[in-house]
């Protein structure tokens, strides 16, 4: 086990490999389960299952939020991150100082100056906070053709980083291209954020239907409000998506599954994605 190990969110994901999501759960468990006296472990308070964590932690214990102050690691007080060092409280800068969007990346940003208090000063912290436009395949912006804006999201392997993720980025009804490869996970908690935050799904892969089922059963839905297109590869996709979305609208491929089947993973399916987008005149 690492020195400093990190826990972040823990939800259903590899179900197709794992016995069950007890197993799945003890799995990520080793990260902290080999430190020692002097290591560090930093859970997110948050989190359930990774709060859960806490008692099997040998070394320093700090922790994360969004919700509530902590006695040691970073927390939100309003729009500032603070840091409680067992009492003793820095505020360190205001979420908006925060390049990247989404409420997901100030808790990112909690998880990470968490991680290196002591070791790294609060100036270089903010530096960073203000500087860093993310990394390829998470909400990176790829163009915009038409006054419409397309993003690559093709990390979002699972539902809840499709929710905590690119649905959780926008103010407005977006469109999406979602589906892959079926991991065995639970679709039924996503279709509900997709109704509130999508205006247009284009579906493909294995998950296609786990999706639409899950969109089409949930109890805000309305056929008015949403439209379901399902295509066969994403060619076809990015092609609906520019037929069918209007100037000031945004594209996002996010797509709650793995890459397998159709591609060798998250990398490729975003570059593909790109390199169809990229092309479009």
């Amino acid at each position: 086990s690492p020195d400093i190990a990190v826990v972040t969110n823990l939800a259903p994901n590899h179900l197709d490999i794992h016995k069950d999501m007890q197993e799945y759960i003890d799995s990520k468990k080793n990260i902290i389960l080999h430190q020692n006296a002097f290591s560090k472990a930093v859970l997110n308070l948050d989190n359930e299952i990774t709060n859960g964590f806490s008692d099997s932690v040998r070394g320093q214990l700090a922790k994360f939020s969004v919700k509530e102050n902590v006695s040691n690691g970073a927390f939100l007080d309003g729009d500032t991150i603070c840091y409680n060092d067992y009492g003793k409280i820095t505020r360190i800068m205001n979420i908006h100082d925060i390049k990247i969007p989404g409420m997901h990346n100030v808790e990112n940003y909690l998880a990470a100056i968490s991680a290196v208090w002591g070791l790294v000063d609060v100036e270089t912290m903010t530096a960073v906070a203000k500087t860093f436009g993310g990394v390829a395949h998470r909400a990176e912006f790829v163009r915009e053709v038409d006054g419409v804006k397309y993003y690559n999201d093709s990390i979002a392997s699972s539902p809840t980083r499709t929710a905590l993720g690119t649905l959780s980025l926008y103010s407005r009804k977006i469109c999406i291209i979602a589906g892959g490869y079926d991991k065995h996970i639970p679709y039924e908690p996503l279709g509900p954020v997709i109704n509130d935050k999508v205006k247009l799904l284009i579906l493909l892969g294995d998950t296609a239907p786990k999706i639409e089922k899950a969109v089409k059963e949930a109890p805000n839905y309305d056929a008015d409000e949403i439209e379901i297109v399902n295509v066969t590869n994403m060619e076809e996709a990015v092609a609906v998506a520019r037929e069918r979305s209007t100037k000031g609208d945004i594209v996002s491929l996010s797509p709650a599954s793995a890459s397998f089947g159709l591609y060798k993973n998250f990398e490729e399916r975003g570059n593909h994605f790109k390199s169809i987008v990229n092309a479009l005149k």
